[in-house]
């Protein structure tokens, strides 16, 4: 099938046809996958049967997508393609369909997986490939698993040893990483350029005009609400709260309920008290949190949505914990006094957010107009059943039409229910075919997917940076469309939008003085960043293995983070596959307890989830069984424990942060110690 490219999309593929690392940057809509597939085709026919293309994406959805809809159509049947997820059981035998197919296109990790796997038949080189196409390319940074690739072959390249892929990026959106001056939004730039080795970023120059024209901009609208001007339900929390603090004997901490910062400062208040064995302060601090939860979900949607997601907790709670001390008792006897008056406030419209009546006039004006397409964009999964549940109960929304549906992420969630990559397409199928007009989605729906042109997007509750703002934008490609942010005068959401749209000029303004520079001074400050990240990734690793061997297994103590009981030590512990920490001591056993049954959205090749492994003492969730080659195992996530080392004790984020060596597991060795007779 041929290709037909806009003249704008000629000019910036110019570069990358001569066999240039390049970044292409075009908005959303404007055709880069389209680019990248033409780049594919002739880098292949230029190649003659030794050339091999790898397209790295960041989210599972998009593997089909891009395979389906861009590169099978266009290049098979000359040549083989072949798509690979964590949904799929190609993964496994990846290397394999590396030898098969002339492109392949897969999720980052599996790529990642490939060139740090031990096991033969599983490991690929970089030099395997002849073109690296890398979609939303402006992930590549920091530890972002897309910068890890690079980093390798950055690594080979100043080397000098081995032949490496042309590099081609592709983004709308490289974004100013927090600038708020031009020399560092500059230097952001320049950064994303030497990660991807890129000898430029591309944009149109002479065919701007035409992409404007096929790109329109969407009209931009602040749907400012009214303040809240009664709000005894959350008045009612906020004394509730108040009350816990009076326990707590705590002056330092920010009264500044329902705000991120006073989240922050009772996440640090649980780690401190978590340290600290002081369970009353852990424990008031998880409460607090929800407290606090309670006032953002009021703040966003309803409060009957606040008062369930407060009623759940203590209901869980209530059938989780095994035993109960003074703090439990007095926590849960506070909500149990104050339920029926808060449910109470809860029904009460007059009082109700009224952010909610500025939404639901926005969508019965915009749907009025025959084959309306909409987005509605928010914070979390929560918020987003909460809408849905909301305008499916809307009598003025059920005779504009509109019919919504949500669409949220695949990970898996202890707050919601994830939806799977199916369930994610059904939805998007539903949407382009017309069945239903409305998406309410995470930022899931930002990036990448295939979603019909939309004449209405709106950003409901949200506080992102400039991408998540240009990336929901770029949504609104119809004719007319319309483009709204619902949010109080002055509030935290209006804020950070204008601040957004300053640093989206600041991007602009940015690329256009990177794409100035002359190429000598533009090839000395990219080979100078690369360097500087490799001598200070190889001071990080040095530091950090120091760090490991300075302590032995055996002095390192875990704890309970619930109970603070001491449970087993890191001589204790193995690694399976790189990555699952798992218990191998037989006398473990006598500290936890396996209950029901975990599904992951995933297929692994040699395990499967087993149950919940928690605290036999106190009911703490620990981790999840793993059932290696059949072989149950317990495994462990850090966050769930405090660590005692040699001078004092601390909690880690992160396995990798633990300062000791934990050796790789062994099968063999394993079930002789804790199977007789094996």
């Amino acid at each position: 099938m041929q290709i037909d490219l806009r003249d704008y999309q000629w000019e910036v593929v110019q570069p990358a046809l001569e066999g240039k690392n390049i970044i292409i940057w075009l908005p959303t809509g404007a055709g880069k996958t389209r680019a990248a597939v033409f780049v594919a085709r002739h880098h292949l026919d230029q190649k003659k049967g030794q050339g091999k293309v790898v397209v790295l994406v960041n989210k599972v959805p998009l593997v089909n997508q891009h395979y389906e809809n861009e590169f099978m159509p266009f290049l098979t049947p000359k040549y083989n393609v072949a798509p690979i997820s964590g949904d799929t059981d190609l993964k496994e035998q990846f290397a394999n369909v590396v030898r098969k197919n002339d492109v392949i296109i897969c999720t980052a990790q599996i790529l990642q997986n490939a060139l740090n796997s031990t096991e033969e038949e599983k490991f690929i080189e970089l030099t395997a490939f002849s073109l690296l196409i890398i979609d939303e390319c402006h992930h590549t940074q920091k530890d972002g698993v897309y910068n890890k690739i690079m980093n390798q072959y950055i690594g080979v390249k100043h080397q000098n040893t081995k032949t490496l892929p042309q590099i081609l990026g592709l983004t709308a959106s490289p974004g100013t990483d927090g600038a708020n001056t031009i020399n560092k939004a500059v230097d952001h730039i320049l950064q994303i350029c030497a990660n991807m080795d890129a000898e430029m970023i591309k944009s149109p120059t002479q065919w701007k005009q035409q992409l404007e024209e096929v790109v329109p901009q969407p009209i931009k609208n602040y749907d400012v609400t009214e303040e809240r001007k009664l709000d005894p339900f959350g008045d009612k929390i906020k004394m509730m709260m108040a009350t816990i603090h009076s326990q707590l004997h705590d002056s330092s901490i920010t009264r500044n309920f329902g705000s991120q910062i006073y989240e922050q400062a009772v996440v640090e208040l649980e780690k401190i008290g978590a340290i600290e064995s002081s369970r009353v302060k852990r424990v008031c601090a998880l409460h607090l949190r929800k407290y606090n939860d309670s006032l953002l979900i009021s703040d966003t949607v309803q409060m009957s949505d606040a008062f369930q997601y407060l009623e759940e907790f203590y209901e869980s709670e209530k059938n989780t914990k095994t035993v109960l001390d003074q703090t439990d008792r007095f926590l849960s006897r506070l909500f149990s006094e104050n339920e029926d008056e808060l449910l109470l406030l809860a029904l009460k419209k007059e009082y109700e957010n009224p952010k909610l009546d500025t939404l639901e006039k926005i969508l019965s004006e915009r749907f009025v107009t025959p084959n309306s397409q909409g987005i509605i964009f928010t914070k979390t999964r929560q918020s987003a059943h909460a809408l849905y549940g909301w305008i499916k109960n809307s009598e003025q929304l059920k005779r504009a039409n509109v019919r919504a549906k949500c669409l949220t992420g695949a990970g898996v969630s202890s707050q919601t229910k994830h939806m799977t990559q199916q369930e994610q397409q059904n939805v998007i199928q539903e949407f382009r075919c017309g069945d239903i007009n409305l998406l309410i989605a995470t930022s899931v729906a930002e990036e990448g997917l295939d979603i019909k042109k939309c004449n209405v997007i709106i950003r409901y509750g949200l506080i992102t940076n400039e991408i998540a703002m240009m990336q929901a934008r770029g949504r609104a490609r119809a004719e007319n469309s319309v483009y709204s942010v619902v949010a109080e005068q002055g509030g935290r959401e209006m804020q950070r939008e204008f601040v957004n749209e300053f640093r989206e000029d600041l991007m602009k303004r940015a690329i256009e003085k990177v794409q100035n520079m002359s190429q000598r001074d533009y090839r000395i400050k990219i080979r100078e960043m690369q360097l500087e990240d490799i001598i200070t990734r190889k001071m990080k690793d040095q530091t950090q293995m120091t760090k490991k061997m300075a302590n032995r297994p055996e002095d390192l103590r875990f704890y309970c983070r619930n109970c603070n009981e001491a449970v087993f030590h890191a001589s204790d512990l193995r690694i399976i596959e790189g990555m699952h920490h798992v218990n191998v001591n037989p006398n473990f056993k006598h500290y936890y307890k396996v209950s029901g049954k975990i599904n992951l959205p995933r297929k692994f090749e040699d395990w499967e989830p087993g149950g919940t492994v928690a605290c036999l003492k106190c009911g703490q969730a620990w981790g999840m069984q793993i059932i290696f080659k059949s072989a149950p195992i317990p495994g462990l996530k850090i966050t769930n424990f405090v660590v005692e080392l040699p001078n004092e004790k601390r909690s880690f984020k992160k396995w990798k942060s633990v300062p000791c060596v934990i050796k790789d597991f062994n099968y063999i060795e394993y079930c002789k110690a804790n199977f007789p007779g094996f």
